[in-house]
């Protein structure tokens, strides 16, 4: 891979079934980047997020995440691979019927935590990084949209990935709380995370610039490249 760069593609075809959504991808990026991917619904942005967290395989060029070559990723090797990756959704995805810790607990047993003092004291602290370290003991549904974000986030922090990816991770807030989830993602990048965050919200985009990634026609056109 390229020096410090985290997510690499050469020459690669995305396809969704036998349809090829993404074209010739050429694209390295780095550690420490916030990157926008936009386009229209359709447009390959969720197939090349899935094609990242090893959901699609990779079956023309080659790619590489974290140290994983997507290309000839072993199916045994995507739990390793996910381990290196945080993944913000719009909807949450937290368990409703546990408390905000029970959530964290849950996915860090999941991955292989088991010392209980080690998974509170990690619990804390990246409650801590996201401004919530009072809401350990809170039900979900207790909690506003933003906060519910917020806890995504953290838990997406907990195994210090290298990659966060973030699907529309203000679809469902309102503008201010949005600006908050965008501010809170710049800050994580800024301590030395890719942020791959994909996004319909133009105001946002327009708000806070950054390199994008625009999917269209089959191709990724990458900001990076045009200046």
């Amino acid at each position: 891979m390229i020096n410090d760069s985290v997510i690499e593609f050469n020459n690669a075809t995305i396809y969704q079934g036998d349809v090829a959504v993404i074209s010739n991808l050429n694209l390295a990026l780095h550690k420490g980047e916030f990157v926008y991917l936009l386009g229209k619904t359709g447009s390959g942005k969720s197939s090349l997020l899935k094609t990242i967290y090893g959901d699609l395989t990779l079956t023309s060029g080659t790619g590489e995440v974290s140290g994983f070559k997507l290309h000839s990723l072993k199916r045994k090797e995507i739990p390793f691979l996910r381990r290196k990756l945080g993944i913000v959704f719009q909807d949450f995805q937290l368990l409703s019927d546990r408390t905000v810790f029970e959530n964290l607990r849950f996915v860090m047993k999941a991955t292989g935590w088991k010392d209980e003092i080690k998974i509170k004291a990690r619990v804390q602290d990246v409650l801590a990084k996201v401004g919530l370290e009072s809401k350990a003991q809170v039900m979900p549904f207790q909690l506003s949209g933003g906060e519910q974000q917020r806890i995504s986030i953290a838990r997406a922090l907990i195994n210090e990935p290298e990659v966060i990816l973030a699907d529309e991770p203000t679809g469902n807030l309102d503008p201010e709380t949005s600006e908050e989830i965008m501010k809170l993602l710049l800050d994580i990048s800024k301590q030395g995370r890719l942020i791959l965050f994909a996004t319909h919200d133009i105001l946002l985009y327009s708000k806070f610039p950054a390199r994008t990634l625009m999917c269209d026609n089959n191709q990724i056109a990458d900001s990076a490249k045009l200046q």
